[in-house]
C-alpha cells in the first residue's frame, strides 16, 4: 500500500506542536505549511449573540519524504 503524497496533521488538544511534528516525522512526512483557524463559541441570548474565540486549531500540511516513497 502506498502512502498519500500530501497529508494534513492536526495538533490535538492533548499534544504540543513538537509532539505533532514528531508524529509527522515518524510517519515519514515533512511539514511544508502551517494553518491556523480560530475556534469560536456562541454566547448570549437569541437576540444578542456574541462569538468568543476559545482556542486556536493548528494544522500542518506535510509531504512524503523522498526515501518513504
Amino acid at each position: 500500500m502506498t502512502k498519500k503524497r500530501k497529508q494534513r496533521f492536526e495538533v490535538q488538544e492533548t499534544e504540543t506542536i513538537a509532539d505533532c511534528l514528531e508524529r509527522m516525522k515518524k510517519e515519514g512526512y515533512q511539514p511544508v505549511r502551517r494553518l491556523e483557524k480560530p475556534i469560536f463559541e456562541e454566547k448570549g441570548s437569541k437576540q444578542q449573540k456574541e462569538y468568543v474565540p476559545v482556542r486556536q486549531q493548528i494544522i500542518f500540511e506535510g509531504i512524503l519524504l523522498e526515501n518513504e516513497r
